[in-house]
């Protein structure tokens, strides 16, 4: 069926493809289908190959990914992309292939085979030798399910493949599916080179029949308009019938309608209906002599010409007898023409035939049209149009004859869509090519929004990232700040008890240093004294006071016995008393008192 056969359009070549498709099933992601929460280990994957064995020999029609849903076992990333790259590219294939639904559908089940060869080996799934065998597919795009005999070869090499994908699933390499390929190529070259030779022989036969069936339709044709609603003696009726329809066949067989012989032919035609329908020529006697003189003559001259050989004598025994009792003026038994031509059948249209423009018909010749919808649609090719016929021959486009059809019908088949062209194919290799080319565009965009988002993840990150520190920098400065502020609150607090306490100790002193005042102005001269020693060894001295100089404010004191003197002057003395060093003795309890009332007026105050 490679007549005619389509050049595929540029595709890009499995090189080009074959890294985008590592890519794709790296990458991509694809919402609802059985993906891992994580990654696998290579020992938690489920074996999907019993499953993928299972729904090839069964010949099932639905998806790998369907098929992996259906179960609840744990699937790989990969595998999960595998699945749903294969069914996507046989789901393109089914839609957009051209060949007829049952043999696409055929080819599409292969979706198992290439899910488990992707998984495994990714780009190399796609080997050259399938591709090739895959692309080649479109030689029987002319195939219909017909059930004849070359319809059924179809199906008997599609039943080994059947065979061979399923010994590499048992082997678990690709060898029989290559072989396979490669002998549906050879197998193809020999077909095709016996289709040439078919397609001519049947061309040649064809164009032979057609031109003799022309032959015969116009010479029916003519006979039936000849001896339409005339009443003829049998004579003339049974020569026109078994003598003149084949000379008026063979005339337009050799010479054409445009032919001396054809033109003759029916003129003599048109005189022997004259001649016998008494209605016609009874109007002209002298006319009906003058024809009956020459007319034998005539048909044994165009008999010679036609045939080349004397016209048979008894073939004219009866017209010549018609003829005699013509002249005679006898009234011949007549008949109706066409009833005793028994089933004679002729179509009038053939009188006018005319075959349409070559530019009419041309753009149609060796194209593909299809009748019929899905599984029943059956597919024809327009192998040639038979312009002495103006019939087109259809065949299966491997020279075997699907049928006739005149160009008219062909036309009015063709307006009211009972028949249309089939659409343009598309090669496996430009599915494959096209549709990993989308998946790949679909990958890139969802690793560049991961990318962004883990971009944007990462900015977010850094920006939380400065925020804590910024947070953290305004809370240091707010805590050394508040910090500060309880230092200084500390420190202000701390001066201010430091300064109380050196105004309580100032008024304490000028209390004490009064007190001690009125003390020493209290000392009577033998008012005792006791002065702490200045080693701790020492024990304290009692004096007693022996002289006052009021000139120059000193005390003069001596011990018991009137000796070691010592000299205070009041200030020193104050100052000893205030301090702690002397007491005033006598006095000394009162003093006590009168101290711890004045600190404790002091006390109060504070608080």
């Amino acid at each position: 069926m490679s007549q005619n056969r389509q050049r595929p359009k540029d595709v890009p070549s499995v090189a080009a493809v074959s890294g985008k498709i590592d890519d794709v099933l790296d990458g991509i992601r694809v919402p609802d289908l059985p993906y891992p929460a994580g990654k696998l280990e290579p020992d938690a994957v489920s074996d999907w190959r019993p499953l993928l064995i299972s729904c090839w020999s069964e010949q099932r029609d639905e998806r790998v990914t369907h098929v992996i849903r259906s179960v609840h076992l744990e699937w790989s990333a990969r595998q999960v992309n595998a699945a749903y790259v294969a069914d996507r590219i046989m789901d393109v294939f089914l839609k957009t292939s051209g060949l007829h639904p049952g043999l696409a559908r055929r080819v599409a089940r292969l979706r198992f085979y290439l899910a488990w060869r992707m998984n495994l080996e990714g780009r190399m799934a796609f080997s050259k030798t399938l591709l090739s065998w895959l692309d080649s597919l479109q030689e029987w795009r002319g195939w219909s399910d017909s059930g004849g005999r070359s319809s059924k070869v179809l199906l008997d090499q599609l039943d080994a493949l059947v065979i061979a994908v399923s010994a590499s699933f048992e082997s678990g390499n690709t060898d029989s599916v290559e072989d396979f390929c490669r002998q549906w190529q050879d197998d193809s070259a020999k077909r095709n080179a016996q289709a040439g030779k078919l397609r001519q022989r049947l061309l040649e036969t064809e164009q032979g029949a057609a031109k003799q069936r022309k032959a015969d339709q116009t010479s029916r044709a003519l006979i039936g308009r000849a001896l339409q609603g005339r009443r003829l003696p049998v004579p003339v009726v049974r020569f026109i019938l078994d003598y003149w329809q084949g000379l008026l066949k063979q005339s337009v067989w050799d010479s054409g309608l445009e032919s001396d012989t054809f033109r003759h032919g029916s003129k003599l035609l048109e005189w022997l209906v004259w001649i016998g329908d008494p209605s016609l020529s009874d109007k002209d006697r002298n006319r009906l002599y003058h024809v009956g003189e020459q007319i034998g003559d005539r048909i044994l001259d165009v008999w010679k010409r036609v045939y080349h050989e004397a016209l048979p004598a008894e073939a004219l025994s009866g017209i010549e007898a018609v003829m005699v009792s013509r002249l005679r003026g006898e009234a011949p038994d007549l008949v109706e023409a066409l009833s005793a031509a028994g089933s004679f059948q002729w179509d009038s249209s053939w009188l006018g035939f005319e075959a349409p423009a070559r530019e009419a018909f041309e753009p149609f010749e060796g194209q593909w049209f299809v009748e019929g919808e899905g599984a029943r649609e059956q597919r024809r090719f327009f192998y040639a149009f038979l312009p002495e016929s103006a019939e087109i021959l259809w065949t299966n486009g491997v020279g075997v004859k699907l049928g006739l059809q005149t160009w008219n019908e062909f036309q009015s088949a063709l307006a009211q869509e009972q028949i249309r062209p089939l659409p343009q194919l598309t090669p496996f290799g430009t599915v494959l090519a096209e549709t990993v080319a989308v998946l790949a565009g679909v990958c890139e965009k969802q690793r560049r929004q991961r990318e962004a988002a883990a971009e944007a993840a990462r900015v977010r990150a850094e920006e939380l990232r400065r925020e804590k520190e910024a947070a953290e920098e305004r809370r240091k400065a707010q805590e050394a700040e508040r910090e500060a502020e309880l230092q200084r609150q500390r420190q202000a607090a701390e001066e201010q008890r430091i300064a109380d306490e050196k105004a309580e100790q100032e008024r304490i002193r000028k209390e004490r240093t009064l007190l001690a005042e009125k003390q020493v102005d209290a000392i009577k001269l033998g008012g005792w004294i006791v002065v702490e020693p200045d080693d701790d060894s020492d024990e304290p001295t009692r004096l007693k006071l022996a002289v006052r100089i009021n000139a120059s404010r000193k005390l003069v004191f001596v011990d018991r016995l009137g000796l070691n003197r010592r000299e205070f002057l009041e200030d020193a003395l104050v100052e000893g008393i205030v301090s702690g060093r002397i007491r005033v003795l006598g006095t000394s309890a009162e003093f006590d008192d009168t101290l711890s009332r004045v600190v404790g007026r002091i006390r109060v105050g504070r608080n």
